[in-house]
């Protein structure tokens, strides 16, 4: 079953694929621009022990990535 939630809420080794950004202006180009686009498949590879920040496998490279600015993220599981 697919289920929408922020990528700041998916769990060491889930996948999921970008469904929308919320959020403008440079950070949204920062995003966009490390292939956080819509249909992306990320994985969240690793978190750290406070959960934050949390490291996502997006387009073959290994991306941090703080809580606050991943939330901003809607994805979609598989």
């Amino acid at each position: 079953m697919r289920s929408n939630k922020p990528l700041a809420e998916l769990h060491e080794g889930e996948c999921a694929r970008v469904t929308e950004l919320l959020v403008q202006n440079g950070m949204r180009r920062r995003l966009l621009d490390i292939g956080l686009t819509p249909g992306t498949r990320v994985e969240c590879e690793l978190k750290s022990p406070s959960g934050d920040p949390a490291a996502y496998r997006i387009r073959g490279a290994l991306i941090a990535l703080r809580r606050r600015d991943a939330a901003l993220v809607l994805t979609e599981t598989e």
